[in-house]
């Protein structure tokens, strides 16, 4: 042992490596296995709750006084062009993505895209897309068509 009491020299090279296989092993892997059932009633639950927030987000966040009409992040960043559009089209392409991971069939899932590319083209148009965004609600239609979708499934 070193006389400054840190451990051999061997010991400080393998640090790195040692530290790491004992956070791995004291922690749970935050990833979800590939081997999990996708199904489960309580992460069906968690996946629904957090697609509703990415879609509350994106299409419903804010409201116009008076008006009570809705707009979220979608409809300000379609404000930048090009950028913002395509920023939130990726988000919602997500949202679709976790729409497959729980079960959603490929017709649902080329319904939703095709929702989002709708969403994304139209919304594109300089101002114009800004308006078209607070109406068209991409991803609020897409959260309702998976919520349809798990209920069927459910109820068979």
């Amino acid at each position: 042992m070193d006389t400054n009491g840190c451990g051999s020299v061997s010991d400080r090279i393998n640090f790195p490596e040692r530290l790491m296989d004992i956070l791995l092993k004291s922690r749970p892997d935050p990833r979800p296995h590939r081997n999990a059932d996708p199904l489960h009633p309580g992460r069906i639950d968690r996946e629904l709750a957090s697609i509703e927030h990415l879609s509350r987000l994106l299409d419903t966040r804010w409201q116009i006084p008076g008006l009570g009409v809705r707009f979220g992040v979608d409809a300000v960043a379609g404000l930048v062009p090009v950028v913002g559009d395509l920023a939130t089209g990726l988000v919602s392409f997500y949202i679709v993505h976790r729409a497959s991971e729980l079960g959603a069939s490929r017709a649902l899932v080329a319904r939703m895209v095709a929702n989002v590319v709708i969403d994304t083209v139209f919304g594109s148009v300089p101002l114009l897309g800004s308006v078209f965004d607070v109406f068209f609600k991409a991803n609020r239609r897409n959260l309702r068509l998976l919520r349809n979708h798990l209920e069927k499934r459910k109820s068979r």
